[in-house]
């Protein structure tokens, strides 16, 4: 069986149909359409639904695509470690990221790769939906999410709780609630995605419903206006761990709640035949997250 053409099945799939595979390899359409049909001759069954205008998989497509994915793994594993084993880390790795945890932790750690690693490029996708690493063709996902490793292939790098934080000037203004009752008259910042912020109180989580004068859809904009004043806001530690530091946004503690807690994750398609390149930025992000230990926040 020719890997090439496995490869190029893989590629039709991500991409969606024979012309855009055509594009994304270069290859004539022609040549394309000529050598799936050598694929499916060899394994004696059609693995497409071709029509002038829809492309899927047949239910033997389906069965074969796993299959397919540890061959080209395997594949560019063994040339890795021949072809890396004196040169370093080697190949193009793509990565997707949230915005904030993207320019203030992955783009720092892939810089230092890409200097010790002079065959080493990096594609970095900053998006703070979910990107599906199986169609895109990335290697890994950063996210930050409340999940277990069983949910999917999955290593936690870091926790990442909720903080409550407000401006120095915010706080002098109109002081700081000390429980639930007196947050929820406060003015509090909106991200789009959370209509609700997620605090524990005796041990349950209580979606508790918050009101203000500005919403966002990004953690960027809830940050920013944050540090202007506006209200309170509910991020994730490693958004605003800069701003704790120098002073500019200042944590905010009730005494009968607290936030949920969450992670942050490197999400794969696969453990099996891990490119050296996926493991080296996944221990490296682990190593930034973690100057004090694994898992642990910096004070």
């Amino acid at each position: 069986m020719d890997l090439a053409d496995v490869s190029l099945f893989r590629t039709i799939v991500r991409v969606g149909s024979l012309s855009a595979a055509a594009r994304h390899t270069g290859i004539a359409p022609m040549v394309v359409s000529r050598r799936l049909a050598a694929l499916e001759a060899q394994l004696g069954a059609r693995l497409f639904n071709r029509t002038t205008r829809s492309l899927s998989l047949t239910p033997e497509g389906e069965a074969f695509l796993p299959h397919a994915i540890a061959l080209i793994e395997a594949r560019d594993a063994a040339l890795e470690s021949v072809s890396s084993a004196g040169t370093g880390l080697s190949g193009v790795l793509k990565i997707t990221s949230p915005n904030v945890i993207g320019h203030s932790v992955v783009v720092p750690v892939v810089a230092d790769l890409v200097a010790d690693n002079p065959a080493l490029k990096v594609n970095l996708t900053l998006s703070d939906l979910v990107v599906d690493i199986a169609s895109t063709g990335l290697d890994v996902a950063i996210r930050v999410a409340m999940m277990k490793p069983s949910d999917m292939i999955a290593t936690k790098l870091a926790d990442n709780p909720y903080v409550m934080c407000a401006s120095p000037a915010y706080i002098a203004r109109f002081g700081v609630p000390t429980t639930l009752i007196e947050l929820v008259s406060h003015p509090c910042i909106k991200l789009h995605a959370m209509d609700t912020w997620p605090l524990i109180r005796e041990g349950q989580i209580d979606h508790v419903r918050i009101d203000g004068p500005f919403a966002a859809n990004t953690v960027d904009a809830v940050r920013a206006a944050a540090l202007a004043g506006i209200g309170i806001a509910m991020m994730t530690y490693w958004d605003v761990h800069e701003q704790f530091a120098s002073g500019e946004l200042k944590e905010v503690f009730l005494e009968d709640a607290r936030p949920s807690e969450l992670g942050i994750w490197a999400v794969y398609l696969s453990r099996s035949h891990l490119p050296a390149r996926v493991k080296a930025l996944v221990e490296a992000l682990r190593v930034r997250l973690n100057p004090t230990g694994r898992g642990a926040i910096p004070s």
